[in-house]
């Protein structure tokens, strides 16, 4: 039977709804989910074959529906919308996705007023900036995935680097979750030391070359995953959990999510990802980390490229 608790509905039952579903299923951090989707058969599908597991995890229902369905919704995880091709960028996704979240947003508010809302589908930042537009809700409750699985990429790959657990690399990808994100290698540690002390203790190249070769790596690892499998969708599914998983625990946990600058780092009127405190009522803080100077003029001109197409959307 089950017990009252968090309820989380996701728009979009696409690769990356679904998949969020089933980590949030496996979680147990929700009592109830609901899928809703344009395509109501597909949601309905991905809802009965999550339920079938219902003996291998915590009570939870799991439903399909209408917005009418997410009413009182804790959290909404919005993942709907045109996914990005191979050979396009996120931000060539944007004309195709205002529209969606134009008819989407208000339906979300009209059901679940108190709710947070999560943005997931791309270009995040700036789907998140129009759902805080379109919706009237107060920053701290609308916030986008931003670079949270940029920051889990970079942690993996400079673990396989230095041959230690990611868990134990202590570092951010921040401004846009796009081609002009940012490597803070200034705040990258290991062990307690910076990335360059630790070099010198374990004997490993630690040069210019390798900071670049990382830096790509972690800028284009979306490119190939959709080039080879046309999609990304298990990260992302992970990276949400955890955002999902800090919010309901009141844990005051530190990501990268997707928030609304408002002077920090000398940027107003932009969301994206950057060091924040995540709690019950969802941005408690916004924290402003000390960046070299190459790195605080990067993720300025980070929030330009964003701010351009805010204004050539006319948002």
């Amino acid at each position: 039977m089950r017990t009252k608790g968090n309820k989380i509905s996701i728009i979009g039952a696409g690769f990356v709804g679904s998949t969020t579903a089933f980590a949030l299923m496996t979680s147990g951090l929700a009592s109830e989910i609901v899928i809703v989707d344009i395509n109501k058969e597909k949601a309905e599908g991905e809802a009965m074959d999550l339920s079938h597991g219902a003996s291998f995890v915590s009570p939870i229902d799991i439903t399909s529906g209408e917005y009418s369905d997410t009413k009182d919704s804790d959290i909404v995880i919005i993942t709907a919308g045109v996914g990005q091709k191979p050979g396009e960028t996120r931000l060539d996704c944007i004309s195709k996705n205002l529209k969606i979240f134009q008819s989407i947003v208000p339906e979300v508010v009209k059901f679940s007023s108190n709710s947070i809302l999560l943005v997931v589908s791309n270009p995040v930042d700036i789907l998140t900036y129009i759902t805080y537009k379109l919706s009237g809700f107060p920053s701290n409750r609308v916030m986008g995935s931003g670079t949270v699985l940029d920051t889990s990429r970079f942690k993996y790959m400079l673990s396989q680097h230095f041959e230690v657990d990611a868990r134990n690399i202590h570092t951010y990808i921040m401004g846009e979750h796009g081609d002009s994100e940012i490597a803070t290698w200034s705040l990258t540690s290991i062990a307690g030391m910076n990335v360059d002390e630790y070099c010198d203790i374990c004997s490993k190249k630690c040069g210019g070359e390798m900071k670049l070769n990382i830096y790509k790596e972690v800028k284009e690892a979306a490119y190939k995953v959709i080039e080879k499998k046309g999609a990304t969708y298990y990260a992302v599914a992970l990276a949400i959990k955890r955002i999902v998983e800090a919010i309901l625990n009141n844990e005051n946990s530190i990501l990268t999510v997707s928030s609304l600058l408002k002077g920090e780092y000398g940027i107003t009127e932009v969301y994206m990802g950057v060091p924040t405190i995540l709690g019950r009522d969802g941005v408690k803080k916004i924290l402003q980390a000390k960046l070299s100077g190459d790195e605080s003029a990067q993720l300025i001109e980070s929030a330009k490229v964003l701010k351009t197409v805010i204004e050539d959307s006319k948002i």
